[in-house]
């Protein structure tokens, strides 16, 4: 065992007077071009002989302006420059590196301060500021965008395995899961059950071998907290679980994971040699005498293996479809044999709890949902990326505050949380808190924590659709009402979308929600109708108007699409003209932009260049 936190921390203390250069290396910032520019950083610094300490972390958060470079000069705040390219890194060396002095014209601050170059990290609306509660709130993301993944000693410099020791030398899993039920904490997946009661009913079945599942088959469209956790801080996640496993007094474990993430797959396994090697995981833990190994399994991408049933399955080496229950997972799971699982964000949630305390934690959130969430932002929104809002903030916040609003100077229209579980919420609940009740009351439900904002150019109809078809393509097929049901009211959405539908049909899609809800033999399946009910219930006026007068508000629907200039919107700026790939619309500076039907083709293109809503 070669576990030396003390040596750790103070190798961290060394070179306190050194700038450090933060690169965001997770997905994000790699598809973006990070490996280039870590290397050309490398270089400046070399050329222009300045010394710095280059971290490699994980998502830093602000993915849309990917690749992001924080600078920490000694003394003085972080700040954070984004969309960086190789021409600009001469200057941030030179200037902010060498002489201390931040680069305002690249310095992503400067988005939202006026005044001051130098802008503390914390106060950049997107990210977070504890004290005055506005902003993220960042528990379970504290370390990604701060650490090396890569590097145990970063880990554990950080605070890492301090929770496990705890554990293991003072307290019993009785104990253990008493915190972890006083805290609140719930599963992160979808359902929210709470994770003390899940538990403490596996740990009382007698069992010869019990396991620790994680799930991290992330296959929500939109979603990627999941796979932002495990490129950033992988030991929190397999911290959390080896606390859950000694609660439990699990043998053995396993994390699922699809094999579309391939760096958090890579990351993963260096992790969990990591912890081999220092003596947190394998044979007798600590030397406390408990032993546990994890392993990894790699998902084929199935998205019915997010379901806990269908997941045991496929570890099993069987299909990946769903059992029928009772039993529970608890009782008899993997191998038949009792099973805990939860979701990436659930276990990393645990080293804080038993570290803070469950008091503590117990103060974020609303009185039935504790703790913070983490949501990945995207759609039609100006900051997309990840962000850790507690319990109980408002969709209001999330979308204006950290996410900067909607671009192009469109009106907000609605979100859906949750993916293809959730639901589409339109901005007369803009206010409403994001908690389990709350969500489900609004007829969503907190999903994965997909955060999809759409605009006033989107057709809810379209969108009902479009989820409905990921649904129905799905499914595993092993139950009628999800494999047929799904794909019926795909065929009646469809039919909707190219204006042939009737109003009976509405009445229908409102019954199969409701029947496919109740007979759905899995999770998914039962919530897979979701979508369309949250669009009529909110939107029923977009589907009487794609029935009715075979229109579509946002033509958005091709098969529907007649385009006109509205005279007094038209501004004469000519950008319907320039984008018409077919010469289909003719004027000029002084007149108004005619739309010649014969030749138009319907793409599109000119309804979406124009930024004056001029074109119906």
């Amino acid at each position: 065992m070669i576990c030396k936190e003390e040596i750790v921390e103070t190798q961290k203390k060394i070179n306190t007077q050194r700038p450090k250069i933060f690169i965001g290396m997770a997905t994000c910032g790699l598809g973006a071009g990070a490996k280039g520019i870590h290397g050309c950083i490398e270089q400046e610094l070399e050329k222009q002989k300045l010394e710095a300490d280059i971290i490699r972390t994980g998502c830093i958060g602000m993915c849309t302006h990917e690749v992001l470079v924080d600078v920490v000069s000694p003394g003085r705040t972080r700040v954070t420059y984004g969309n960086v390219n190789r021409a600009m890194i001469p200057q941030i060396i030179e200037e902010h590196v060498g002489k201390g002095d931040v680069v305002k014209k690249f310095a992503l601050s400067q988005m939202h301060a006026k005044n001051e170059a130098d802008t503390p990290y914390s106060n950049i609306p997107f990210f977070e500021d504890l004290e005055m509660n506005k902003g993220q709130q960042k528990f379970i993301l504290r370390n990604c965008g701060y650490i090396n993944p890569d590097s145990i000693e970063d880990y554990i410099a950080a605070g890492g395995y301090r929770a496990l020791k705890k554990v293991l030398k003072t307290m019993t899993p009785k104990e253990v899961i008493n915190e972890i039920s006083k805290s609140g904490l719930r599963g992160r997946g979808g359902g929210g059950f709470p994770t003390g009661e899940k538990w403490a009913s596996c740990a009382k079945y007698p069992a010869d071998e019990k396991f620790v599942l994680c799930n991290a088959d992330e296959g929500d469209p939109g979603a990627f907290m999941d796979r932002s956790l495990l490129e950033g801080d992988p030991h929190a996640v397999l911290e959390g679980m080896i606390i859950a496993g000694y609660a439990i007094h699990a043998t053995g474990g396993y994390i699922y994971v699809r094999a579309e993430y391939p760096l958090a797959v890579r990351r993963l396994k260096h992790t969990i040699e990591q912890a081999k090697q220092y003596g947190f995981l394998g044979e007798n833990i600590l030397q406390s005498g408990y032993s546990l190994d994890i392993n990894i399994k790699e998902g084929a991408g199935a998205f019915v293996c997010g379901e806990s049933t269908s997941l045991q399955n496929s570890i099993e080496g069987k299909r990946g479809m769903p059992r029928t229950r009772p039993p529970q997972s608890v009782e008899a799971g993997l191998w038949d044999k009792p099973t805990v699982l939860n979701n990436v964000e659930t276990f990393a949630n645990v080293p804080f709890i038993i570290n803070k305390g469950a008091e503590r934690y117990s103060r974020i959130g609303t009185e039935k949902s504790k703790g913070t969430k983490i949501f990945s932002l995207t759609g039609k929104i100006k900051n997309a990326g990840l962000v850790e809002v507690p319990m109980g903030a408002t969709i209001r916040q999330i979308v204006f505050d950290m996410g900067g609003g909607i671009p192009k100077r469109k009106r907000f229209k609605a979100v859906q949380i949750g993916g293809p579980s959730g639901g589409c919420l339109p901005e007369s609940l803009l206010d409403s808190p994001i908690d389990y009740e709350s969500l489900m009351g609004a007829g969503a439900m907190m999903g994965s924590g997909s955060f999809v904002v759409v605009d006033e150019t989107t057709c809810m109809v379209e969108m009902a659709r479009f989820f409905m078809n990921f649904c129905a393509s799905e499914s595993c097929g092993k139950c009628p009402p999800c494999r047929i049901g799904t794909t019926l009211m795909l065929d009646i959405l469809t039919r909707i979308t190219q204006g042939e539908g009737d109003e009976k049909d509405l009445d229908t899609l409102e019954q199969m929600c409701d029947e496919i809800k109740v007979m759905s033999l899995c999770g998914l399946g039962q919530s897979a109708p979701n979508p369309v009910r949250s669009t009529l219930r909110y939107f029923k006026d977009e589907y009487i108007m794609h029935i009715r007068d075979k229109a579509c508000p946002t033509a958005t629907c091709v098969a529907l699409h007649k385009y006109e200039v509205i005279p007094e919107k038209c501004t004469k700026c000519q950008a319907c003209i320039r984008n018409c790939p077919v010469k289909a619309i003719s004027g000029n500076t002084k007149e108004v932009a005619f739309i010649h039907k014969e030749k138009c083709i319907k793409c599109n293109l000119c309804y979406e260049k124009c930024n004056f809503m001029a074109i119906k």
